[in-house]
């Protein structure tokens, strides 16, 4: 059973999304992250107890919402930190310890701990939770590295973030002045970092030739210019994706499955005449598979990014 049989079961979007965060792949490399990887279910019987614990959420989530859906909760990665808080305050195994703790000295604020728990095994955990979406733009020339891989809005890099976790914020635990709070270590600290990473015109070569610090088989998604894509496009169906849908696929019913002509004629509109920013998109086919209750079902084709035209001169250079 591969990471996507185990979350395209739930219908519900946040438990789908909390499901996502816990079974997609590691974006860094268990050997190579440069240190230890987080891993909510490290046995194959605490995975079944969680999925089954999933199903029941799914069921009924209004516990879940009444956490996630909050008006303060507007960047993903507040939400993304929402949804492992409420999984390991309630789900069947860890123990929440405390989340998101401030450390401070001599008024300053040197940075905050995201979660600290306790597994099933009695270990004292620390996990730093990162979820990521970069385009990468090497130019095909030398090895590429973590910084080739850029933030859609060119104010984060891949490499930037990825020394930040390890030369600070996994350190913050060890600190004396975090004893000090008065949680009893050692904590063991760990990486927790999912996403997805997308490659000019899906190009597989680009995706294969990667750094040794990214895992083998993180998700991959495609990025093109507005004019590629206009160009590319053809009868492709598409929908515009919001900054709190970028985690798990979605599937549509058959009535959502309708609109999609007319969202993709929004979209061409929109990329045509007042494209500014990059917008992720997912392109949807029908799946031969129905559902009995809803009738025909589309799901997800691939993912990607349109981007300005003038967009990759700019990245080049943001990644040095």
């Amino acid at each position: 059973m591969t990471a996507a049989d185990e979350i395209t079961p739930f219908h519900d979007p946040a438990v789908r999304d909390l499901a996502w965060l816990l079974f997609s792949p590691h974006l860094l490399s268990t050997s190579r992250a440069g240190a230890p990887l987080a891993h909510p279910d490290a046995s194959e019987s605490e995975r079944e107890t969680t999925l089954a614990w999933l199903a029941a959420l799914d069921r009924d989530p209004a516990a879940l919402h009444a956490q996630v859906h909050k008006p303060s909760l507007t960047r993903l990665g507040f939400y993304a930190e929402a949804l492992l808080e409420y999984f390991l305050t309630y789900g069947p195994h860890a123990r929440l310890i405390a989340a998101n703790i401030p450390l401070r000295t001599a008024g300053l604020t040197l940075g905050e701990v995201d979660f600290l728990l306790e597994n099933v095994r009695g270990e004292r955990l620390h996990w730093e939770l990162a979820v990521k979406f970069y385009l990468h733009v090497g130019e095909g020339e030398g090895a590429d590295t973590l910084a080739h891989y850029v933030g859609p809005n060119l104010q984060d890099r891949f490499d930037l973030k990825h020394a930040r976790l390890l030369n600070h914020q996994l350190g913050l635990s060890a600190r004396d002045e975090f004893a000090s709070l008065g949680f009893d270590g050692p904590w063991r600290a760990e990486l927790f970092v999912k996403g997805r990473l997308f490659y000019r015109d899906g190009d597989p070569g680009l995706a294969l030739n990667t750094p040794p610090e990214l895992a083998g088989d993180h998700l991959r998604g495609w990025w093109k210019t507005a004019s590629e894509w206009q160009d590319s496009k053809a009868g492709g169906l598409f929908a515009s994706l919001p900054r709190l849908g970028w985690m798990a696929e979605r599937t549509l019913s058959a009535q959502e499955g309708e609109a999609l002509v007319e969202q993709t004629g929004v979209l061409s509109e929109r990329v045509a005449s007042t494209l500014s920013s990059p917008i992720m998109v997912a392109r949807y086919e029908r799946s031969e598979r129905s559902d009995s209750a809803t009738g025909d079902v589309w799901r997800e084709h691939s993912r990607g990014f349109i981007v300005p035209d003038e967009w990759p001169e700019r990245a080049v250079d943001f990644a040095g």
